[in-house]
């Protein structure tokens, strides 16, 4: 029996190759699984081998802060593909993490294959890490087109095979309007899906959803996150005393949730392009602890954090990113769109046509095949 090992890194990660990891069970159920995975993969029937929060950390200062129990990890994880004996190693984003593995999988056990998706940025900073890259991954999955010219320029095998979140939806109906009411004005919020970023963003969102209720009492705000956090964030709803706040964790909920949404405001990331698919009108914040910003702020190349805008070389999504992200800051733009929906209009307009050329309507298809043919 062939054997398979999915390696991720963080939630986001685990929602993508569950995608794919999918579509390869459909297709080739006689495969063999172990994984470094979260509740995606697990929905999946793929034990990992262990809690995906033990390795999820943000920023420089908390990796270093972590360096040992990291390097730790990192030499668990190795073992255990290398006693699995996989004839893949799947590894899915979270470079720092994933392809680290991958390199000293490789350099102990050769004839295992090592494919990655989703490609480190590069184009953002790091343009060498490809030269690097060569040496140990066979094959490179990539999300968006404009990536291909930096791998195929080091001569990597590389294949574009779109990003899964902008495939289209199960066509299965369910009733939300059991779970929010008929004819709500809905919020969507995305408060990012590690502890840490809860921990910074979740209190602002709070103190500017204070500030809309004061001018809009018929808006319902959901926070979308993962069962890990869910508690956590009702806590927080309840201790400021918010009715007009709730908190979902299914996947297929918060989908349709999303797509009846009049806004959504979002942590800086992947997310912008489910927000993009479901056509809602959106702005994106982050904030970071300085010694980290100014660290990323000496190495990107980059203009701006969001992927639409840095497609379209312009600020299609506005973006709230350190000190402007703020309470005030986030209800003086909502407000604006809210009160002026030419700006949604334009803006689901303007994305529209830059999520084109990221589609390919078939990219779990394409990456599975590609996994498929390497067995």
């Amino acid at each position: 029996m062939k054997k398979i090992f999915v390696l991720t890194g963080e939630p986001s990660g685990d929602k993508l190759a569950s995608k794919v990891i999918s579509k390869l069970k459909n297709s080739k159920p006689d495969i063999e699984y172990l994984s470094v995975g979260g509740e995606n993969l697990k929905a999946l029937g793929i034990k990992s081998i262990y809690s995906l929060k033990e390795i999820t950390y943000l920023g420089f200062t908390k990796v270093l802060l972590n360096v040992f129990k990291i390097k730790r990890k990192i030499n668990e994880t190795v073992d255990k593909i290398i006693e699995f004996n996989p004839d893949i190693l799947f590894s899915v984003d979270s470079p720092d993490f994933t392809l680290r593995v991958a390199e000293r999988v490789k350099k102990l056990k050769l004839e295992i294959k090592t494919i990655h998706y989703v490609a480190p940025q590069v184009w953002v900073w790091r343009e060498n890490r490809v030269k690097k890259l060569k040496k140990f991954i066979d094959h490179i999955l990539l999300l968006f087109p404009f990536e291909k010219k930096y791998f195929e320029k080091e001569n990597v095998n590389c294949t574009f095979v779109g990003h899964p979140l902008l495939e289209d939806d199960e066509k299965i109906k369910i009733d939300i309007d059991n779970i929010i009411g008929k004819d709500k004005k809905i919020i969507s919020i995305f408060s990012g899906s590690r502890s840490s970023e809860i921990n910074v963003l979740a209190p602002i969102l709070l103190k500017f959803i204070k500030l809309m209720k004061e001018k809009y009492d018929d808006i319902d705000f959901i926070f979308h996150t993962i069962n890990e956090h869910r508690e956590k964030l009702k806590n927080q709803i309840s201790k400021e005393n918010l009715k007009n706040c709730d908190v979902i964790c299914d996947e297929k909920i918060k989908s349709y949730i999303l797509k009846k949404s009049i806004f959504a405001v979002a942590k800086s990331g992947t997310i912008s392009l489910e927000i993009c698919r479901a056509k809602v009108p959106s702005i994106v914040i982050y904030k970071m602890n300085l010694i980290n910003f100014f660290i990323i702020k000496m190495l990107v190349k980059v203009k701006f954090a969001n992927i639409i805008n840095i497609a379209a070389t312009k600020e299609i999504i506005p973006e709230l990113l350190q000190e402007k992200c703020n309470a005030k800051n986030i209800f003086n733009k909502v407000d604006e769109f809210l009160t002026n929906p030419d700006l949604s209009k334009n803006q689901i307009n303007q994305f529209k046509e830059i999520i084109k050329d990221f589609k390919t309507g078939k990219s779990s298809d394409l990456a599975s095949s590609v996994l498929i043919n390497s067995l």
